[in-house]
């Protein structure tokens, strides 16, 4: 009796493929909050994003889930999901934990990286000050997340990489909000550098104490953006 053929190599089950689509469309949704393609407030439209995402409705509705527990999504019975507001009441301690995560790594980092990982963080300090110079702010977002989290894994704590992991989901959004704002854009870039400098020089303290003040004037940065404008004043 012929036994039947096996699936095609490389063929994934439908479980997994389901599993696929629904972790595709969160990384693609996550992008549209924080780019703010998506706006805070604004509610979802099911039909109109399962057409943008090429997903049907249940993995969309699986996505929203993850994005739920990220706190970039609010999931409402018998109403559509809303995108979440920035909630500005948590910018100060969100920063101040990251601040905190993010200096213990760099102080470990500068003492437990080898030159293979600070080769790279040159490479991408490079990358980076190319698209600020020319005005990629995308592109500068994407690399300035790689580098802070390329720090978190030169510590080598997995406890600690696995808690910022958890944070950085949550700031994301203000992070992009952050870099938007005037003047911060170039200083994080110069602050960047004199953090890569540090690590370098093997100087633990001086590297927690940058990268700790890089974040926590991120946060600080944030607030202003979306601080009210404070009204003008009228001649007397």
């Amino acid at each position: 009796m012929q036994q039947k053929s096996e699936s095609p190599k490389g063929r994934k089950s439908p479980k997994l493929k389901r599993m696929g689509l629904h972790e595709r469309a969160a990384a693609r949704m996550r992008t549209m909050i924080i780019r703010g393609e998506l706006p805070p407030g604004s509610q979802t439209q099911e039909t109109k994003l399962s057409k943008e995402l090429g997903v049907s409705r249940t993995p969309l509705r699986e996505a929203m889930k993850v994005l739920a527990a990220e706190g970039l999504i609010e999931l409402r019975p018998n109403r559509s999901p809303r995108i979440a507001d920035v909630a500005v009441e948590d910018i100060s301690e969100l920063f101040e934990a990251l601040a905190g995560i993010e200096r213990l790594a760099a102080e470990l980092a500068a003492e437990r990286a080898t030159e293979r990982d600070l080769a790279r963080l040159r490479t991408l300090q490079t990358r980076m000050e190319g698209h600020h110079r020319n005005g990629k702010l995308d592109d500068y977002f994407a690399i300035n997340g790689e580098i802070h989290n390329t720090i978190v894994r030169m510590a080598r704590n997995t406890p600690l990489r696995e808690a910022h992991e958890t944070l950085i989901a949550r700031a994301e959004r203000a992070r992009y909000l952050a870099l938007g704002a005037d003047r911060r854009w170039s200083n994080s870039v110069e602050e960047h550098a004199n953090i890569l400098k540090a690590l370098e020089a093997r100087d633990s303290e001086a590297a927690g104490r940058l990268l700790g003040a890089h974040v926590r004037q991120t946060g600080v940065a944030l607030l202003a953006t979306l601080a009210p404008p404070k009204p003008r004043r009228t001649a007397a």
